[in-house]
């Protein structure tokens, strides 16, 4: 987040007081899991409050207001669509939004009554995404941070992460993986992508995935970064049954090993001294898309 910049209940009640005088009763409260990139707070009991955490994210609010209401009426499963878009004010700098609230808890392994019958889900959501029609839609950039392109822009920075990392983890395995996915190319048309297909972008009710959200890294492309939660959350019978419903080959899964390890080792290498639960988590990906690829060689 922006050091300079003080997201609050405070703020967000300005805001909403000038900008949008009809919701100006209604309480904000910080949401339990308000994610990384957005600040994202409670307007009452129906709607929250999603504020660009960076420059870098901004870019995404008008991108989710033209696309979102599009999509949603296409996906068998609820996301977020927008219902107004804030302004610069009150010394903020981005545009900013208002969305109706989505039911649901973040998908923990402990909320999930079946590992597997979600991962059947969720690549049922995301099969019915890549077959909405990707015309006009918001291609590889800085708005989301190039996912759905070439691996290859993020080769030096993965680079760095392994050998920073010699002798902690596997660097030739780790230099096998992503040498494997970057000789891996899409050649297909482009098509719609999640772009963070992760945990805290998957709701649970009653057990079962319900909804998906934060689509800020949304785009057409290749939708290979998609599969990264094959490493993160499945494994066993659960990676089995996410592979197979997706219509994905032995490249594009060595393109989603490629995105899957590039993040998970530029957060070790970054973390390694100053936050040990996320390198431990990292860690484990890492491992786990090393042995994946070495099982498939």
């Amino acid at each position: 987040m922006d050091s300079k910049l003080n997201i609050d209940t405070a703020l967000v009640s300005r805001l909403i007081a000038t900008q949008f005088p009809q919701w100006k009763d209604l309480a904000v409260r910080p949401v339990e899991f308000g994610g990384w990139d957005n600040r994202t707070f409670h307007l009452g009991d129906e709607m929250i409050v999603r504020l660009p955490s960076a420059a870098a994210y901004s870019l995404q609010v008008e991108k989710e207001h033209r696309w979102l209401p599009r999509l949603a009426a296409l996906l068998p499963l609820p996301i977020p669509v927008p219902l107004a878009m804030g302004v610069p004010a009150e010394n903020y700098p981005w545009h900013w939004s208002v969305y109706r609230w989505i039911e649901g808890e973040t998908a923990k392994r402990e909320r999930i009554a079946s590992l597997p019958q979600f991962a059947t889900d969720l690549a049922a959501f995301l099969v019915a995404l890549q077959r909405i029609d990707p015309t006009g839609g918001p291609t590889p950039g800085q708005h989301n941070f190039f996912r759905g392109g070439p691996l290859n822009v993020y080769d030096g920075e993965t680079r760095e992460a392994i050998a920073a990392l010699d002798g902690k983890i596997d660097s030739d395995a780790a230099g096998a993986v992503w040498e494997a996915a970057l000789a891996s190319r899409w050649h297909g048309e482009p098509v719609w992508f999640h772009g963070d297909v992760s945990w805290g972008n998957l709701l649970v009710g009653q057990g079962r995935l319900s909804a998906v959200i934060d689509f800020g890294t949304s785009g057409i492309g290749d939708p290979a970064c998609d599969l990264a939660i094959a490493w993160t959350l499945f494994e066993g019978k659960s990676r089995q049954a996410f592979r197979a419903g997706l219509p994905a080959d032995e490249a594009m899964w060595a393109r989603g090993r490629g995105w899957t390890l590039w993040k998970a080792l530029i957060t070790v290498a970054g973390h390694i001294d100053v936050n040990p639960v996320e390198v431990e988590k990292s860690r484990h990906v890492i491992d786990e898309v090393l042995a994946d690829h070495a099982q498939r060689a």
